[in-house]
């Protein structure tokens, strides 16, 4: 008896190493990112079957964009609970950044 394991697998790949403003947050923590779909034997990703559309992900708030600045997610944190600097999530509560230390005003 024999068992074969196989699939497809999306993978995300990052397109651009530099990062880009995001018109939600503001801060300039945006990737231009891809999804790739590939079959994959045992886990293994071995041949790409479907390419897919670049789009804009931001690393901080999570929304997402078209390369063309359409929303396609809009992520419903407000921006006043981000530090301005690093944009990790605060409470209120903290006193400093626990991303990069710098004292909350």
């Amino acid at each position: 008896m024999c068992f074969l394991i196989a699939g497809i697998q999306p993978k995300t790949v990052d397109l651009d190493s530099h990062s880009r403003r995001c018109s939600s947050c503001g801060l300039y923590q945006a990737r231009l990112k891809r999804i790739d779909h590939y079959i994959s034997l045992f886990f293994v990703r071995l041949v790409r079957v479907k390419k897919g559309d670049p789009f804009i992900q931001c690393q901080s708030c999570g929304s997402v964009f078209s390369e063309s600045g359409e929303t396609w997610y809009q992520a419903t944190g407000r921006p006043e609970n981000r530090c301005s600097r690093c944009g990790a999530p605060l409470e209120s509560a903290f006193r400093f950044c626990p991303g990069c230390g710098k004292q909350i005003q």
